[in-house]
């Protein structure tokens, strides 16, 4: 008799050990980039700091409640700029990158639209509304430690999206090609509301303009803890989802038979990946490209299979949005660039190279 090998003890297939391979190649060149970048960041400005100095300071500040001190740290006024300027823009650009790159690639997994991005069921627009309303009619732009214009961005940003889901559901239950037109009509309305709003407020159009290109360069710490809450519970779930999501890509079908409720991991998905991007817009503004570029990038070193692509989006996200601010602040220095500018200048290009490559697929 003849012995066979059972799946279970045979030798995996070339083509999975090398998959495997690319994947922890990946994942580890991103990850070193990740932490390049951020060096970059905290090195590079209009105070450059000494690499050595800033890394005897960071150990200083960790080992202080042990009782240890490190020499060779930054003078005060570099300590300053390190500790309450320099590393909270950083920090604030991975969390902010990872979001967006993180909702992108949940969002295009969900509509099964290579072209979806986080913004696509209104957030922008709304985030934008209620951005514009606080700077042009709040008596005051702070409330306490908390400013205003970061509270109405992220509460106009969860009511674009909710607006939308309620208008799909409505007209037809949580369809992609539904949520997708309801997004599109409750973006343009808030749009339509934002500039009349404009319009009546032509004194505030610089303010309200830094805010909508992007900005970074205010981020405090208070604005770190403000949204990691938020951003760190929502971006657990899409990471959580996305095995769910690979079994939904073979049909909603398939996917009940596998134990998957379409609908509602749909609904899940898109909620998630809009409070995150709700609360990266209310603490940045809006920043383009991010989640459409990051997730195809990701997707051409990885396959399709989300369980890889979310993961890993959420590093090079970060690392991406680091390099544009770098960008941003050097181009023009001592001025800086709005990081929306940067990111368009990428994005833009890459968008229609999309869209080429679409044409003559087709």
């Amino acid at each position: 008799m003849t012995a066979t090998a059972s799946p279970r003890t045979g030798p995996a297939p070339a083509g999975s050990v090398r998959g495997h391979r690319r994947a922890r190649l990946v994942t580890a060149g991103s990850l070193l980039s990740l932490v390049l970048v951020v060096l970059a960041g905290i090195w590079v400005g209009a105070l450059p700091l000494p690499p050595g100095a800033v890394v005897a300071t960071l150990l200083d500040r960790l080992l202080a409640p042990f009782d240890l001190d490190v020499a060779g740290g930054l003078e005060p006024t570099g300590e300053a700029v390190l500790l309450q300027l320099r590393l909270p823009r950083v920090v604030m650009a991975v969390l902010v990158g990872a979001a967006l790159a993180v909702s992108g690639a949940a969002y295009q997994g969900v509509f099964r639209n290579p072209l979806a991005d986080p913004y696509l069921l209104g957030a922008a627009a709304g985030a934008g509304l209620g951005a514009t309303l606080v700077i042009a009619y709040a008596p005051a732009q702070s409330l306490g430690p908390v400013g205003l214009v970061p509270l109405a961005a992220f509460a106009g940003a969860l009511l674009g999206v909710g607006c939308a889901v309620l208008l799909g559901s409505a007209a037809g239950g949580s369809h992609s090609p539904t949520l997708l037109l309801a997004g599109v009509a409750v973006a343009a309305f808030l749009s339509a509301a934002q500039t009349l709003v404009q319009q009546n407020n032509t004194d505030d159009l610089r303010e309200i303009y830094g805010w909508l290109l992007g900005q970074l360069g205010r981020s405090t710490w208070d604005d770190v803890l403000l949204v990691l809450p938020y951003l760190g519970v929502s971006c657990l779930v899409l990471v959580l989802c996305a095995r769910a999501l690979d079994v939904l890509a073979v049909g909603d079908d398939e996917a009940s038979s596998l134990g998957v409720h379409p609908q509602r991991l749909r609904l899940l998905v898109v909620l998630a990946a809009s409070m995150a991007t709700a609360s990266a817009v209310a603490v940045s503004g809006l920043i383009a490209f991010v989640g459409l570029v990051v997730p195809h990038i990701v997707r051409r070193l990885l396959g399709g299979s989300h369980a890889r692509v979310l993961p890993v989006s959420l590093v090079v996200g970060g690392a991406f949005l680091v390099l544009a601010d770098l960008v941003a602040r050097v181009v023009l220095a001592p001025a800086e660039l709005p990081i929306g500018v940067v990111t368009a200048f990428v994005g833009a290009p890459f968008f229609a190279v999309l869209l080429w490559r679409g044409a003559r697929h087709r």
